[in-house]
């Protein structure tokens, strides 16, 4: 099952973070959050699988993600 760990507030933030993440061995994806991404460039879910959210979450943590 897929859980939100964190939500980007652009979908470049969110890339990056996907990228991160992918690139330390996690599985992740993003998507729109809210209406206002509906009218472009607004929040994004940041989704990794349950089992692997708190080591995507210290990842997050130890690269100081604001």
């Amino acid at each position: 099952m897929w859980t939100v760990i964190y939500i980007a507030s652009n979908r470049a933030q969110a890339e990056m973070l996907k990228n991160l993440l992918c690139g330390e061995g996690i599985l992740a994806n993003t998507r729109p959050a809210g209406v206002a991404s509906a009218l472009g460039d607004g929040l994004y879910e940041i989704l990794v699988l349950e089992s692997e959210a708190d080591e995507a979450h210290t990842i997050l943590c130890q690269h100081a993600i604001k």
